[in-house]
Formats: structure tokens, sequence, C-alpha cells
């Protein structure tokens, strides 16, 4: 199984963060998974790709060549994609993944996770997609998709799309979980 993992770049937030994001590559490594994330060498995405190679995973980064240019990319990977542009970048992941897990990010994770819903709504992704919500990060996002529903922008069914948890070790349970996608989303897409 290929889990695609989107993940904060910056290296100026709350240990917590990278505490829980430090245990999910542990976890994911030793589980088995592969990983495939956006090839950063800093903040979660950093802590992410160095727990599941100190552990014995094998994580696969995708880059814009821009950002690889920069040295933003992390130096020690399985493997190292390099991509034309953002775009091409997140359609690329999306491709390799079997599921999908957000970590708390910054507006480019908001951008993937809000795609990753939005393909599977429409049908074209039918892997699961989990939140790691941790210390309550996606609260507001989730009060936020609730208002979406309640003015009837959104259907209720839809909140079915993705599973919200709150430590690593639950986001192994859901990816552990048999159940299979749903291709009924989009039949059900128009409010």
């Amino acid at each position: 199984m290929i889990i695609c993992v989107f993940a904060a770049s910056s290296s100026r937030i709350d240990n917590e963060y990278g505490e829980d994001t430090v245990k999910l590559g542990s976890l994911l490594a030793k589980a088995g998974m592969d990983v495939v994330y956006g090839g950063g060498g800093i903040g979660l995405m950093g802590k992410l790709a160095d727990a599941v190679l100190a552990n014995g995973g094998k994580i696969t980064g995708v880059i814009p060549s821009f950002m690889k240019k920069e040295g933003q990319g992390h130096r020690g990977l399985s493997e190292l994609i390099i991509t034309g542009d953002m775009s091409e970048r997140k359609k690329r992941m999306f491709a390799m993944a079997d599921a999908v897990v957000a970590l708390p990010g910054g507006i480019g994770t908001l951008e993937e996770l809000t795609e990753a819903i939005t393909l599977k709504q429409l049908s074209l992704f039918d892997g699961p997609v989990i939140i790691l919500n941790t210390l309550g990060y996606y609260n507001s996002l989730l009060d936020f998709i609730d208002n979406m529903i309640d003015k009837n922008f959104m259907r209720l069914e839809h909140k079915g799309i993705w599973e919200i948890v709150n430590t690593p070790e639950e986001v192994i349970i859901a990816l552990n979980k048999k159940e299979g996608g749903n291709e009924e989303w989009r039949k059900i897409a128009k409010i």
C-alpha cells in the first residue's frame, strides 16, 4: 500500500506536530506501507521522511524542478521524482497513492487536502482520505465544512469522504480498514 502524505514545510511550529509526524512515519514504515510525499527536507515533511527512513521504510518524494533547484528537496530519499510544476506534482502523487493522509500544514497542504476530497467526491480517487487532527488543528476547517453543509453547498453524505483521527496510531487503524471506495459519490455530487 502506498500512502500519500501531505504536510507542512514550516519548521517554526510547535513540537507536538513534529512528534506526531515522527510517530506516524515510524508506524507507516513498521507497517510496511510505502510513502509518497512532496519531497521537502524541512518542517513536517522532513521529519516524516527522516522517520520513515530511520525505520527501514521506503519514501518517494515528488518535487517541482524549481523547488529542487532552490535546494528544498530532501537529500536521502528512496526515490525523488522531479516534475515540471505543482499541478504535475499533485497529479503524480495522487496517481501513485492508495490512500491520502493530511497532517497539519499551511495553504499548500489545505489545497492538497481539498483536492483529495474533491477527487473522491467526483469518484476520481477511491482510496481513504484521512485527516490527522493533531491538537485540534483542523477544527476550524471542519466547522467551515459543516457551514457549507448547513447552507446546502455540500451534501451531508459527503462527510463520509474523509475520516478524522487524533493520533498517528488511529491513522494506521483507519488505513487498515478493509472498506472499499464508494463509486456512488459522483452520483450524489449534485445538490
